[in-house]
């Protein structure tokens, strides 16, 4: 696929450089001090992820999808099958509709004296807004070339483009990163004074994400190198 800029506008630098604004939906109501609104952080939470998890209405009753996602710029595509009713409703409502959209990285389970006090740390970001789904065909496949490399880094210039009917099978959704916020847990456990003498182990297990040897296809020809884009993991 090639590479095309998408029909949004690109950001100003004002814009680039400032907090998102915060909203009722983003201010949590538990733990305020650890949201934060800083566009960088937020993209950097967006960035190291590519699943997502895809809140929304479904005859009245919510429904929370894990799916793929990709960032480009100040906005957010989601892609899926044209059956998808989430995806196919974004299409036929007008504007689209309403969703919630998160990602969280768990980076260490914090282990406490006392059972109440145990937790993670962890990196999330939180996005509320109206998905559209994408119908200009340059938008389209930046959105899907986006995707692939959001997973794996180098991989949508090593692989054969999407044809017209996959193409057509596929649906894409836009949402933009207008209501968002990030929240963030670091550091050891928060003991009560009295259990600090208590005869049990306290601290943090860090939790890391791993890669492992890429396994080659069963009918993949033997001539064909492992990717320098794969061997750096």
């Amino acid at each position: 696929m090639e590479n095309a800029m998408p029909e949004t506008p690109p950001a100003s630098p004002r814009q680039q450089d400032a907090p998102y604004v915060p909203t009722a939906r983003t201010v949590p109501t538990r733990s305020r001090e650890r949201a934060s609104y800083d566009r960088e952080l937020v993209h950097s939470v967006l960035d190291e992820g590519y699943v997502c998890h895809l809140g929304f209405l479904r005859d009245g009753a919510p429904v929370v999808l894990p799916t793929l996602y990709a960032r480009v710029g100040e906005c957010l595509y989601i892609h899926g099958s044209t059956g998808s009713r989430p995806l196919r409703a974004a299409g036929e409502a007008d504007p689209g509709i309403p969703v919630c959209l998160t990602v969280t990285h768990v980076d260490g389970l914090v282990l406490a004296r006392s059972a109440f006090h145990h937790s993670i740390n962890y990196r999330s970001v939180v996005v509320h807004g109206t998905a559209r789904q994408v119908t200009g065909a340059d938008e389209r496949r930046t959105a899907l070339d986006a995707i692939v490399e959001q997973a794996v880094p180098g991989r949508s210039h090593d692989s054969r483009p999407a044809n017209a009917k996959e193409l057509a099978a596929t649906a894409v959704v836009r949402l933009d990163l207008d209501e968002v916020s990030a929240k963030v847990r670091a550091g050891g456990p928060n003991d009560e004074p009295e259990d600090l003498s208590l005869p049990y182990w306290s601290g943090v297990v860090p939790l890391t994400r791993g890669y492992g040897a890429p396994v080659p296809s069963d009918d993949l020809d033997p001539a064909i190198a492992l990717p320098d884009y794969l061997d750096r993991h």
